[in-house]
């Protein structure tokens, strides 16, 4: 009988240590709304639409890559499902949008929606709601707000450093400038303009000679530019979105305004803004990047722009290549897709956004040399590098070291 019982035993026994075996196995998988055995589901929203629709193929770029990665295998046996839905660059159809993606697509994360005022629209309720508002498509200052804001991460180099170094630049090469400055009307202009004040220091009073803001709802900015000229100022700092850009570069051009002309890194596309205004109207402009370009001819026998070509042809061949926009989409969705391939089998929230406050050194082959990506608890700002370009010919050329944006250069 002690014979039995002590088999009944050794057996309840094994079966307990294969039970805890497999149940520690199925723990080891843990889901949040989005995420299953198949399929990652991340929602988008973009402005498809609007006046800020130059920004749109940002979304078709990364849905594109998300299809190559899918075609690949996927993340760890996962496909992507994408949902981009457009607001039309409107806050309020925004809010509507990423309700949609959350309560009725349930989606795991929104990642990259894109613009200043819309993702300041859903800060507060993707918090409440605890969806990571992840690698936002504006680099507001705001965004690196961990304590406060745990579940929303910007992504590009913030504006206020990039401002900052501007300023710098002038302060070094032009002490006695007259500065005109022109900016957009909300969130995404004033970060900018308080950056450049803030870089200028005291001396920005008397530094500036006329300051002007215009509204999106704008359908042209050449009044504008007009003022500006008859400030007498010989440095612009054109703080405007792609459409507005192309039209301040036209326009200066006509009436024969040449002060050097700062150029903000968000309307810096080639494709977007700089052709459309015409290559003799845009030399010399001097702005900044973190990411490699496309026109620029360094870059013709580099791995990582031949990688990017085979991605257009393959996956997206109506992508116009000179696009910074494109490059954009291109780099951001390969940082999600990092972000993705560390959480493994984890896909909760909670663990999306650890692993997005987890980076260390990581770049991608076509972000400039020296650009690292590094992240942590209490820093919520991926990017803090740029390189300072100026245009000439029919492309960006690099000039100087890599800045840090954290101290302003």
């Amino acid at each position: 009988m002690s014979i039995l019982n002590s088999r009944i035993a050794a057996f309840s026994t094994a079966l307990a240590v294969i039970a805890f075996a497999g149940g520690d196995a199925v723990a080891q998988k843990k889901y949040d709304p989005g995420a299953s055995d198949t399929e990652i589901k991340i929602g988008n929203i973009m402005p498809y639409s609007g006046p800020a629709s130059a920004y749109g193929v940002i979304g078709k770029t990364m849905e594109a890559y998300f299809k190559k990665v899918n075609a690949e295998g996927g993340i760890n046996g996962r496909k992507i499902n994408f949902i981009s839905y457009d607001d039309g660059y409107s806050p309020p159809k925004t809010v509507e949008q990423a309700r949609k993606l959350v309560e009725s697509d349930e989606v795991l994360a929104v990642y990259a929606p894109l613009g200043t005022p819309p993702n300041s629209a859903i800060q507060k309720y993707m918090n409440a709601k605890k969806v990571p508002q992840l690698f936002v498509a504006t680099g507001a200052t705001k965004w690196n707000d961990p304590k406060e804001f745990p579940w929303t991460m910007g992504w590009q180099p913030n504006y206020q450093s990039e401002s900052r170094i501007y300023a710098k630049y002038i302060l070094k090469e032009k002490p006695n400038a007259k500065i005109a400055i022109l900016y957009q009307n909300d969130d995404y202009g004033k970060d900018y303009l308080k950056g450049f004040k803030d870089g200028l220091g005291a001396k920005g009073a008397s530094m500036i000679v006329v300051e002007e803001s215009y509204e999106v709802s704008q359908p042209t900015i050449d009044s504008n530019i007009v003022k500006m000229k008859s400030s007498n100022a010989d440095v612009f700092f054109n703080i405007t979105t792609p459409k507005f850009a192309a039209q301040a570069i036209k326009k200066m051009g006509e009436i024969g305004w040449k002060p050097t002309h700062f150029l903000n890194n968000v309307s810096a596309s080639i494709g977007a803004v700089i052709k459309p205004a015409g290559y003799e109207n845009s030399q010399d402009i001097i702005s900044s990047a973190y990411m490699k370009d496309a026109a620029d001819p360094q870059w013709k026998n580099d791995a990582g722009m031949k990688g990017f070509d085979e991605f257009l042809a393959k996956h997206m061949p109506e992508g116009n290549r000179i696009d910074g926009s494109v490059m954009y989409g291109y780099n951001s969705a390969q940082t999600m897709v990092q972000i993705l391939k560390q959480c493994g089998d984890n896909l909760t929230r909670e663990n999306l956004m650890k692993q997005a406050a987890s980076l260390k050194d990581f770049t991608t082959a076509t972000m400039l040399p020296g650009i690292k990506l590094n992240t942590g608890a209490t820093d919520f700002a991926p990017i803090e590098q740029v390189q300072l370009m100026r245009f000439k010919g029919e492309a960006w050329e690099l000039f100087g070291e890599i800045i840090s944006g954290e101290t302003g250069g």
